[in-house]
């Protein structure tokens, strides 16, 4: 059985927590599961937890990017809430460029700073 992510929903904006080590499959369908709910639900933001993410793998680190991209194409602002060290090495060494994409320590402050950015 294909795991898939959870996508919540709150207000005008879409709440990921990726809870687990993604495997390729499970990462493209996020991808997909989160463009589709953006259409859909017409949200403005989007929050990525990544807490529980110690590693991320190339494959992985490309499509985190092409979603943060494809989502602002929709409209939408994203937050990346918990990045650990290991993941934002990760991210700058392969030259994932995550620009006009705000960060936070945890989701409760990712969610804060999503709502001032849409509300400005």
């Amino acid at each position: 059985m294909k795991m898939r992510i959870p996508i919540l929903k709150l207000k005008d904006c879409l709440i990921v927590s990726i809870q687990w080590e993604l495997d390729d499959q499970t990462a493209i369908s996020f991808q997909e599961d989160l463009l589709e709910k953006l259409h859909t639900t017409s949200a403005r933001g989007v929050v990525i937890d990544l807490t529980p993410i110690d590693f991320i793998d190339s494959f992985i680190a490309k499509v985190l990017g092409d979603v943060i991209n494809m989502s602002g194409l929709m409209g939408a602002k994203v937050v990346i809430t918990g990045i650990q060290p290991a993941v934002a090495i990760t991210l700058i060494e392969l030259g994932i460029r995550l620009e006009n994409v705000s960060t936070a320590l945890d989701l409760e402050n990712g969610l804060e700073k999503l709502e001032r950015e849409l509300e400005g």
